[in-house]
């Protein structure tokens, strides 16, 4: 049996990854100053980016929810993994082959965790369903595709495979390759008889489903043959991978030109993503036998950085009556994007694969291209429910539509949808324009006060959170000596300030880049009044300089030396923005910010000895008057050299 990973291997790990790298699998960063980036946290719902990441201390911090860690935790975040495994995926990523204790080669095939067998598994599927594609048996799932303008190319790009006739041709695959029974029922491509498990897709043309990282975790299968009793397309059960409600079919293809582009495509099946993508639109992707919902709106909107700078989102329906409902049910969700959403419907009801087969690429793009707000389509949608040739149709309809015309965020286009829906119903303008502003104020009283959760802070300066979580709900038995510190407090701010120095650029303690005068020693001798952060200068100097040249090793050594209710603290001041543009300014900003708090410090040990000369009798005491003299004077040479340093 495998031992543990080794500790200095875990630490190269660490410190080899580039997180930036790693969350960029899943979240969309932007440059928020000096080696900063941020985006949308993946792992609370926010309308503004307060994730931040800083690579060169190989740690991420969220300002809104307090989650925060390194490289390896995030994986385990996201990829519900074990620290074991999680720190195997990024050596695997790196190439670094990792040592065992006792001996240990790293865990065998018994060992994996569950959740690695299952993807092994949907790969090596994945394999195989592409090859049998290239099978004499696959000439109909061959001509599908050819019916549909997809060649061979296009079929390796989607990774389209087929599944032989039969009942058990992927089950003898795998169990050849070692899995058990037990194994398989787990990956929903198996369906289970009386005489055991058989191959649950037979006989049809296959699509690998692939989660954000590109990681197979389901198939779509279409049906190709009459004698096919199943549904027309028959996809992977829910299972501890597949959850179809969080899968978004092309988003492996399609994420980076999403965040490029700042525009999100929703079409309805396989071949629309395909026929999107080879005609230009690179940012589509579909639900799997599942309407577009809240946890399909979280992904979106991270990747498209949804934080009100921009951005699409559009739909493509089919132009029948259930394309319709499709797209009134997206509307149900508009208020959950920052970004501007669209409908797409072409007018001969043709879905994107249909439009490229019969007009070619150009007229894909064209469909994108025509897009109109989906709060159009809503309202449009909803005045065809009534019949407008009567007071009582025109009543019902401003009814139903007012509240439409009311969630329009953009206060610049809503009195102009007021003015348009008032000549579609032939009423009144103000009569319109009043219902609106009911629906408008029904609306507004019957949702949570804005901000009631806290808005999240971000930036320099921001208030520290206690323990690293979200100031409004302190845990209950977390140790009094660290409460948030009171962000008012100029002495608070002063050291707060100072730390987010220290733990970013130890340099500046030592080196080139440092004070003139030991700053490490002064540093040592500073003594911090917040209790927070007095815990955290302890565990600096704690540290020591000894890894002040490797950050991410410096930090993760602080991190180990505070109480544990402050480790996110400690994450928190090493990640957040420094305020300076580039490494000169940055070099400025970090002796500035020593110099003010060795400036207080002298202030403080000044006013302790002017009180002690105060109380003297210079003349029973005149050796000790004299002292203190000259302990002042030095001082005042201390400041006064500091401040041409600085």
């Amino acid at each position: 049996m495998a031992g543990l990973i080794k500790r200095e291997d875990i630490d190269e790990v660490r410190q080899r990854t580039d997180i930036k790298e790693v969350v960029d699998g899943y979240v969309t960063l932007k440059g928020a100053g000096l080696g900063t980036f941020k985006g949308l946290c993946p792992f609370h719902d926010e309308r503004s980016p307060s994730f931040t990441v800083r690579p060169q201390v190989g740690r991420y911090h969220c300002f809104g929810c307090g989650e925060d860690g390194d490289a390896i935790s995030f994986v385990q975040k996201m990829d519900h993994s074990s620290f074991h495994e999680a720190v195997e995926k990024l050596a695997a990523r790196i190439g670094y082959e990792l040592r065992y204790e006792d001996g240990g080669t790293g865990p065998n095939r018994e060992e994996v965790g569950k959740r690695q067998r299952l993807l092994d598994a949907h790969k090596i599927a994945d394999e195989f369903f592409r090859a049998q594609l290239l099978t004499a048996g696959a000439a109909e799932g061959r001509n599908f595709l050819h019916g549909r303008g997809f060649d061979r190319t296009a079929a390796e790009q989607f990774g389209v495979g087929y599944a032989p006739q039969g009942w058990d041709s992927l089950l003898k695959h795998l169990r050849g390759r070692g899995f058990t029974d037990a194994e398989l029922k787990l990956t929903g491509m198996f369906s289970e008889g009386n005489r055991g498990i058989y191959d649950r897709f037979r006989g049809r043309l296959i699509w690998p489903i692939r989660d954000i990282a590109g990681d197979t975790i389901g198939f779509g299968a279409r049906k190709l043959y009459e004698d096919d009793q199943g549904p027309k397309y028959l996809n992977t059960p829910e299972t501890v991978l597949y959850k179809k409600s969080q899968v978004l079919y092309g988003i492996d293809l399609a994420k980076r030109n999403i965040a490029k582009d700042r525009q999100l495509v929703v079409v309805e099946g396989y071949t629309d993503v395909m026929a999107c993508h080879l005609a230009g639109v690179g940012t589509a992707v579909a639900t799997c036998g599942t309407a577009f919902g809240t946890d399909h709106i979280k992904i979106a909107r991270r990747l498209l950085s949804d934080d009100g700078t921009g951005g699409e989102v559009i739909f493509t329906f089919d132009g029948d009556a259930a394309g319709q409902k499709a797209a009134l049910r997206a509307f149900e969700e508009d208020q959950r994007f920052v970004a501007q959403t669209y409908v797409a419907v072409e007018p001969t009801g043709a879905d994107p694969c249909d439009l490229r087969q019969l007009k070619g690429d150009a007229a894909v793009r064209d469909l994108i291209g025509t897009r109109r707000p989906l709060f159009e389509f809503a309202i449009r949608a909803s005045l065809k429910r009534h019949n407008l040739d009567t007071v009582e149709g025109r009543v019902a309809a401003l009814r139903e539509s007012a509240p439409v015309v009311a969630q329009i965020r953009d206060s610049g286009i809503r009195p102009a949808y007021v003015r348009e829906l008032a000549g579609w119903l032939g009423m009144p303008i103000e009569e319109v324009s009043r219902a609106v502003g009911l629906a408008a104020k029904r609306a507004a009283s019957g949702e949570p006060v804005a901000g009631a959760a806290g808005a999240p802070a971000t930036g320099h300066g921001a208030t520290a959170t206690h323990a690293g979580q979200p100031a409004a709900a302190p845990p209950s038995d977390a140790p009094i000596a660290f409460m948030r510190p009171d962000p008012r407090d100029p002495i608070a701010a002063m050291e707060r300030q100072a730390l987010e120095v220290v733990i970013q650029n130890p340099a500046v303690l030592g080196g080139e880049a440092a004070l003139s005068g030991g700053a490490w020693e002064r540093f040592e001798a500073c003594h911090f009044v917040t209790p927070a952060y007095s815990a955290v200068h302890t565990a600096v100097r704690a540290a020591g300089l000894a890894h002040a040249g490797d950050p991410v090793a410096w930090v993760e050594g602080i991190r180990q030396e505070v109480p544990e209710p402050l480790q996110g603290l400690v994450s928190e001041l090493a990640v957040v923005p420094l305020p300076a543009s580039t490494p000169e300014a940055l070099q400025r900003y970090c002796r500035d910010i020593l110099a003010r708090l060795f400036e207080l410090q002298i202030t403080r040990v000044k006013a302790d000895k002017m009180g002690q000369l105060q109380r003297l009798d210079a003349s029973a005491q005149p050796e000790e008057f004299q002292r203190l003299n000259r302990e002042l004077m030095e001082l005042e040479m201390q400041r006064r050299a500091l401040r041409m340093d600085s």
